[in-house]
Order: C-alpha cells, then sequence, then structure tokens
C-alpha cells in the first residue's frame, strides 16, 4: 500500500500549533483538580467570572457531576472557585442574544452558602446552551429522575462513620433502661410514626395500647418520648408536637394521663412545658387543628418560649446575605446586622435552651415542643443537652447528638435545604440546622476550653450539609432513609470526620465531667459568626489562623518531640551495655520501666 503524500500546509500548522497550546493551557488550568473516586468531568469551557472582589476574570471553568470549578488564566489575579453543585440554589441565564454592554450575556447562579456565582460568555452562536442544560441537570438530579452525588462517589474510608451512632448504646450510656424508663421497639417498622425512630423510651408504666392512644392526639403521631435523662436526679428532657386541640378544644384522657406518668417518674412536682412557639402562633395553630396544653393538664405549666417559625428564619438568613455578599458596608454595619434580626433569633434559640437546661439541672423534668417537633424542639432539646451533658461537647458525642437529635428523630433535612430540587422558592426551605450549627459557634467562643472540636468540624458540617456527597443529611427521616439504603449505598460524614480526627480537634480542650454550661445569650455576648458568612470576602479569608493556637499547637509538638527524646534516652540508658559500664547502687530506685508520659506527667504547656 503506498504512503500518503503529506502536503505542507502553514495555515494548518499554525492553527494545529495555536490549538495545541490552547489545549496545553486549558489542561494547565484544570491539572490541579483533584477530582474523587465516581466523579467525571461532564464539560470544560472558556468563561468570563463576574468577581464581585476583582472584576471580570477570564479563565476556564469545569463542571463534573459533582462541583463546579472555575481557574482564572490571567496571572496577574488568581481567582479559583470550588462550588459543590449541591450547594447551588438556584441557576439562571443572564441577558439575551441581543444584550448590549460588556459582559452582559451569560448564567447568574445562587448559592445556599452565602454567595451568589455570575459568568459571562461570548453571545455568538448559543454559547451558553449547553454549560446551562448541563449544569441545570447536574445541580438539580432529584428533579431530572437522576441520583444524587453521594450515590455515584466510590469513595473509601477505614472507618464506617454510620456506626457512629447506636440508640440502645446511647441509652445505655444514660443508665437507660432503669425502674421508670423502658425501650420500646412499637415503632420498629415505623406504624405509630413514620417521622420517628424504631428505639424509643417511654415511661415504664406506659403500656403499647396508650402510646398509640397518644398517638393520636398529637400532631403527625409524634409521642413524647425521652431525649435525655439526668443521671443523678433523674429529671428527663422529652420532645414531642403540639397536642391535636383545635377550636373546640378537645381534651384526650390518654395524653393528659401518659404527660403525668412523666411528671411522676422523678416526682417532680409540676411538669414544665416548653412552647417554642410564640403564644400568638400557638393559638392561631388552633384553626388547623393543633394548639397548645391548656388547664386540663394538671399538675403541668406551660411556657412559651417565643421562636419564630421557618418562615421568618429563613427570610432573616436572606437579609444577612444581602448585608455581607459580596461587599460589607462600613457605615452603617451595625444597624443593618439588627436589621436582619439573625442574632436575636439566635439569641432567642440560646435563652431557650438555657431554661431548658436549668430546670432540668435543678431536677425538674421538662417537655419541649413546637408545631410538629422537628424544628425548633430539635433546637433546644439538643442545645440543652450539650449544656447539660460533656459528653456531647467530645469530637465523637456531637457527632452522636446530631444523628439522634436531628436526624434519627426526623428534621426534613430534605425539605429544609432542598438537596437536588430544583425549585428554589419552596416554602418549605429554612435555616433551621444552620441556625443551630450558629448557636453552638457561640457556645464555643464563650467556653473555648470546653469542646473537644473545633470551628474546621463545623464548617465541614455546614459545608456538607449542601455538598450532596454524603448521605448523612439526606432525605427527611429514619424510614426515607432506609427505603433508599442511605446506609449501605452511601458514605456517612462521620467516615471522613474520623479518618482525620486531629484537624478537628481544639488544643485549649479541657475535659469535666460534671460542669453544666451557661451561657450568655444576651445581645451583648453574641457575635456574627464571620467565619462563615463571610467567608467568601478575599478579605476575610486572609485572615490567618488564631495566633495563640497556632502557637498553642507548636509548644504541644514541642513537648512530643521532648518526650520521644527522653523515650529514646531511657532505652539507651537501660540496654545492657549501659548496664555493664555502670552497676546501680543498692539505693537506685528502678524508675526506668514506667514510660517518660508518666514520669513527666507535670510536663505542661504554660497554656
Amino acid at each position: 500500500m503506498a504512503s500518503p503524500v503529506s502536503v505542507f500546509n502553514s495555515n494548518a500548522l499554525d492553527t494545529h500549533i495555536s490549538s495545541t497550546s490552547r489545549e496545553s493551557l486549558k489542561m494547565e488550568l484544570l491539572a490541579d483538580v483533584t477530582l474523587l473516586p465516581g466523579e467525571e468531568r461532564i464539560i470544560d469551557k472558556d468563561i468570563i467570572y463576574i468577581c464581585p472582589f476583582s472584576g471580570a476574570v477570564k479563565g476556564k471553568v469545569l463542571i463534573t457531576n459533582y462541583r463546579l470549578y472555575f481557574k482564572s488564566s490571567d496571572a496577574d489575579v488568581a481567582v479559583m472557585l470550588d462550588v459543590p453543585l449541591g450547594a447551588i440554589a438556584r441557576v439562571e441565564k443572564m441577558g439575551g442574544a441581543s444584550s448590549r454592554g460588556e459582559n452582559s450575556y451569560g448564567l447568574d447562579i445562587t448559592c445556599k452558602d452565602m454567595r451568589n456565582l455570575r459568568f459571562a460568555l461570548k453571545q455568538e452562536g448559543h454559547s451558553r446552551r449547553d454549560i446551562f442544560d448541563l449544569l441545570f441537570r447536574h445541580s438539580f438530579p432529584i428533579s431530572h429522575g437522576q441520583p444524587l452525588f453521594a450515590y455515584v462517589t466510590q469513595e473509601k474510608y477505614e472507618e464506617n462513620g454510620w456506626s457512629v451512632y447506636k440508640p440502645i448504646e446511647e441509652f445505655r450510656r444514660q443508665g437507660l433502661p432503669n425502674n421508670k424508663w423502658r425501650i420500646t421497639f412499637i415503632n420498629k417498622n415505623y406504624d405509630l410514626c413514620d417521622t420517628y425512630p424504631t428505639v424509643l423510651a417511654v415511661p415504664f408504666k406506659s403500656k403499647e395500647e396508650d402510646l398509640r392512644r397518644v398517638a393520636a392526639f398529637r400532631s403527625r403521631g409524634r409521642i413524647p418520648v425521652l431525649s435525655w435523662i439526668h443521671r443523678e436526679n433523674q429529671a428527663v428532657i422529652v420532645r414531642c408536637s403540639q397536642p391535636l386541640v383545635g377550636m373546640s378544644g378537645k381534651r384526650n384522657k390518654d395524653d393528659e394521663r401518659y404527660l403525668d406518668l412523666i411528671r411522676e417518674a422523678n416526682d417532680t412536682i409540676k411538669l414544665t412545658i416548653y412552647d417554642a412557639r410564640p403564644s400568638v402562633n400557638a393559638v392561631a395553630n388552633k384553626a388547623t387543628g393543633g394548639g397548645y396544653e391548656g388547664d386540663e393538664y394538671q399538675n403541668a405549666e406551660l411556657v412559651f418560649l417565643d421562636i419564630q417559625n421557618i418562615h421568618v428564619m429563613r427570610e432573616s438568613l436572606k437579609k444577612l446575605k444581602d448585608i455581607v455578599y459580596p461587599n460589607v458596608e462600613e457605615s452603617h454595619w451595625l444597624s443593618s446586622l439588627e436589621s436582619t434580626h439573625w442574632l436575636e433569633h439566635v439569641k432567642l434559640v440560646l435563652s431557650g435552651a438555657i431554661q431548658v437546661a436549668d430546670k432540668v439541672s435543678s431536677g425538674n423534668s421538662v417537655l419541649v415542643h413546637c408545631s410538629d417537633g422537628w424544628d425548633r424542639t430539635a433546637q433546644l432539646t439538643s442545645l440543652a443537652m450539650l449544656m447539660l451533658d460533656s459528653h456531647y461537647r467530645t469530637l465523637r458525642g456531637f457527632q452522636v447528638l446530631i444523628e439522634k437529635e436531628w436526624i434519627s428523630f426526623g428534621h426534613k433535612f430534605a425539605s429544609r435545604i432542598g438537596q437536588g430540587d430544583k425549585n428554589h422558592a419552596d416554602q418549605d426551605r429554612s435555616p433551621i440546622f444552620v441556625q443551630f450549627i450558629d448557636c453552638v459557634w457561640q457556645m464555643t467562643k464563650q467556653f473555648p476550653t470546653a469542646f473537644e472540636f473545633n470551628e474546621r468540624l463545623l464548617l465541614t458540617i455546614m459545608d456538607h450539609l449542601y455538598s450532596c456527597r454524603f448521605g448523612t443529611f439526606l432525605y427527611n427521616c429514619e424510614s426515607a432513609r432506609d427505603q433508599h439504603e442511605v446506609r449501605s449505598k452511601t458514605v456517612s460524614l462521620w467516615s471522613l470526620v474520623n479518618s482525620k480526627m486531629e484537624i478537628y480537634l481544639n488544643p485549649f480542650y479541657t475535659p469535666e465531667s460534671g460542669r453544666v454550661l451557661y451561657p450568655v445569650a444576651s445581645m451583648r455576648h453574641l457575635e456574627l459568626w464571620v467565619t462563615y458568612y463571610i467567608r467568601w470576602n478575599p478579605r476575610i479569608r486572609q485572615q490567618q489562623q488564631s495566633p495563640v493556637e497556632q502557637r498553642y499547637k507548636e509548644l504541644l509538638a514541642l513537648r512530643d518531640e521532648y518526650l520521644k527524646k527522653l523515650e529514646e534516652l531511657q532505652r539507651s540508658d537501660s540496654s545492657p551495655s549501659s548496664h555493664m559500664a555502670n552497676s546501680p547502687s543498692p539505693n537506685t530506685s528502678s524508675s526506668t520501666s514506667s514510660t517518660p508520659s508518666q514520669q513527666y506527667t507535670h510536663l505542661q504547656t504554660p497554656l
């Protein structure tokens, strides 16, 4: 076969060279993207990022089935974006084919994590159609009948995060069951309540048929069940939903008797019922069949905590986003922050939890509910438990607290976050869990030595609340997670955290087992969590780690180094050759058998 005749074409060669160099530049720009196992490239494209801090920046965008990644090609302006598609709330087209003005044609992306992104493309040839369609489809897989990334990823970790929380073990740690409280499996098939876990703790004297009759009188069948018991005084935190009193003021003798059983369990004189809602809202709920416990509940007192509903919280966070992104308005900062009411809401949640913790600490049992018992109720019970029980302030204990009070008891993560759903205006969306993590952060600021975990853990939890990379926060309740085989088909966030625990540890942590924390819930002592809400501002991101914390870590490393050297010296000192050279005198004690850490337990850093 004759070889083909090659014809020299300078134009073709120039085109080939320029396209090759362009391709290599593209590969170079996107070379530092480390894809996760199971992550696949979908499209990459030349694009202009309209940066709110640096102006228009040319670069390359890569979209995978997990993230949107942008890197600038301009050497003078180094800009990099790495956004999980799960964090995208809305994708819109900006401008049209006939739009005038520079960079007026492109995409507007609204994110759930306190930032917005804007990209400009060339107007000719419908250059944004493909990228818009692909981005829309992969950002909202549920709306397109596709699996969430948590089902696609093939990440492997040594530790199985799904084993962090075992209900029976956690009840045993609390000293349950005992002669006043029993464990029931009445809900093992989710027949009693489809949004509750399968393992519940209820009063010892209650019968299974009692529980069913009480479930009929509580919203969504969410009966009062034990969350936590005080080991010494046996006072309990019980959680549930509102009673179905309605406009006619219905009564239910079984429900009234059941609450009295809770009170009797530790001989509390009066059971305190904390209704998280403002009293006006609780009264209004009667119109839709709900309501609150009235005078017919003898030996009980009702306290309203005035925490607003999910819609108020959603609007409050929106206002906060408006004043922190992209730019912080310095001149009216305090009045602008006050107008969002965000810190005011944080204060009310913390204040309510303090009241719960204080009542339990003084030996009185409490019952906590809101409307359905999966939003404000979870905030109050978990924060009160964090104040009362130092176990929940450890790294693993905090994971158990989230798994127990939020995930297993049916906080509606899918509805509140909108995972994989294109309906950005859904009225069910609300930052309830974000607010809880904010409250935890406020506590870590006021008690810097009381928590084993650091701020990095809280930020990691916040990021993966939206990312859809792990199964931990998927779906609304345990029954839905079982149905979608979350535990067998996805990875737990705690697998990631517990595989590199050292980066989430607080170097200032000092264990104190019996200490109850009472944070100051006053506006003067609460701060805006700048490193979360304003972290996309380059001025904030440039701030380094606390120099005190950095120095403390250095001192700890130095101590470990000295202890290691000491151990080596002792080993060489106890070798046979050294014994031959220096025979011990009869009075010499054999202290070399103990380890350096045992001998030098007093070796502490000044901090």
